[in-house]
């Protein structure tokens, strides 16, 4: 958020990277174990036991907020980065024709006034826990 005004002001968009964090955000992933041996997120700071159960706060707003407007979790957080201007672009990664059908009808959902609101409110209240990647991630990338 710190940088949206300054993007903004010099007419630069933003394309958000990972804006299903890595999947979790979709409400599938609820534990390491469901995670395939060999799948990286096993090592994903964010994804590890303590930090998992912490940033599943979120993950359950998220689900209960899509439910209600009867909508997948994935598709309500893509429609609310739609929703934050047209200067935002998420891009998704997909590897099926089902998700790829189910992240575009994300562009159809209308969030009104209230459920963004929930949506920032659940956000602010939420300490993500684990850094953004591994430390050698960190390192080449400078945070």
């Amino acid at each position: 958020p710190e940088i949206l005004p300054t993007c903004r002001e010099l007419g630069i968009g933003i394309v958000p990277y990972s804006p299903l964090g890595r999947g979790f955000l979709t409400g599938a992933i609820k534990t390491t174990e469901q995670l395939a041996s060999d799948d990286w997120r096993r090592h994903h700071p964010r994804f590890a036991d303590g930090n998992l159960a912490a940033n599943l706060a979120l993950v359950d707003v998220v689900c209960q907020l899509a439910t209600e407007l009867a909508i997948t979790p994935a598709q309500l957080a893509l429609a609310w980065l739609l929703h934050q201007g047209d200067d935002v672009v998420p891009i998704p990664g997909t590897r099926s024709i089902a998700r790829l059908h189910e992240n575009a009808l994300a562009t159809r959902c209308q969030l009104d006034g209230a459920t963004l609101a929930r949506l920032r409110s659940a956000v602010e209240q939420t300490s993500v826990q684990g850094e953004r990647y591994h430390p050698a991630g960190m390192a080449a990338v400078e945070l």
